[in-house]
């Protein structure tokens, strides 16, 4: 763990430069113009569908009838918004990823490799078809747990679990692969991927847990339609901020473990070299020394 422990230290420095800071800028901007578009245009469509739709479902009926048991019965009347914002959740989340990687993820790379790792190469194992594949196939198989999931977020300890599992895991599948793609080869990229599956997890995990606020305000705003929109832009800077943070964590992280990975793989090829020169050396000596030796000796000097 005192890996991801220094990653973290440095990531968080990292995150307070001031260019850092302007990274989360331009995705945020994106982000809200993106979103406040879409609210404006398609919340109210999309609460009405929502209410024509559960309005009479056995769901529906249960979750009223479970409110108003626990003498919560007003809150009957947000359970279509909230249904609605955690539906535009997942989406919400894919556009600041979308934006961080195209936007800050390659600053990011470059700020970390170039102050800290600048003796490091770039073998561009990584792809930009790569990068895409493995973020289409990862959202896509989040939104299916998180759909599926959803139910269970009416159950206070798992609203805030679940998204943090989901969110960690979706994370370390993407930066992951984009913090090594410039710097690491094919085979060094699966190889680090591998053998530092589960502390990238842990790292994923932790940045999920923080990426909880936001989620925070989102179920905010389903309880107080009227701030809905500041607690959209809240929420999609946060995520924004969160993923830079991610980056920084990921990045640093990676390139660590490259540089071990490379200097290991130096020290296995020079101790080879040595050790076959040695014996090679050894071998020339023993001949010339020894060369009255019978032949039943050869197979002890050969051992040697």
């Amino acid at each position: 763990m005192r890996p991801v422990i220094v990653a973290f230290g440095r990531a968080l420095l990292s995150q307070l430069h001031f260019r850092m800071l302007i990274l989360t800028f331009l995705p945020f901007l994106l982000s809200v113009i993106i979103w406040g578009l879409a609210l404006w245009l398609g919340l109210q469509p999309l609460l009405d569908w929502l209410q024509s739709y559960l309005v009479g479902s056995t769901g529906m009926n249960a979750a009223g009838g479970a409110l108003s048991w626990l003498g919560l019965g007003a809150l009957k009347a947000v359970i279509v918004p909230w249904v609605a914002l955690w539906l535009l959740l997942p989406m919400m989340i894919l556009t600041a990823l979308v934006f961080v990687g195209l936007f800050a993820l390659p600053a990011v790379a470059r700020h970390v490799g170039g102050r800290h790792y600048a003796t490091l190469s770039q073998r561009k194992g990584g792809s930009l078809f790569g990068s895409l594949w493995i973020s289409g196939s990862s959202f896509l198989l989040f939104c299916v747990l998180w759909l599926i999931t959803l139910p269970l977020w009416l159950i206070p300890p798992l609203a805030f679990i679940i998204p943090a599992l989901l969110w960690g895991w979706l994370t370390y599948r993407v930066i992951a692969y984009d913090a090594l793609s410039d710097y690491a080869d094919k085979d060094e990229l699966k190889a680090i991927l591998k053998i530092h599956r589960w502390p990238l997890l842990t790292i994923g995990i932790i940045t999920g847990m923080l990426g909880a606020a936001p989620t925070l305000l989102w179920l905010g705003g389903a309880l107080w339609l009227v701030i809905l929109p500041f607690m959209a832009a809240g929420s999609i800077w946060l995520y924004v901020l969160m993923f830079v943070f991610t980056g920084l964590w990921f990045e640093y992280y990676c390139l660590e473990a490259l540089s071990k990975y490379r200097a290991g793989k130096l020290a296995t090829i020079i101790i080879a070299e040595r050790g076959t020169d040695a014996v090679d050396s050894d071998a020339a000596s023993g001949n010339g020394a020894n060369s009255g030796l019978s032949i039943g000796d050869e197979e002890p000097r050969r051992l040697m």
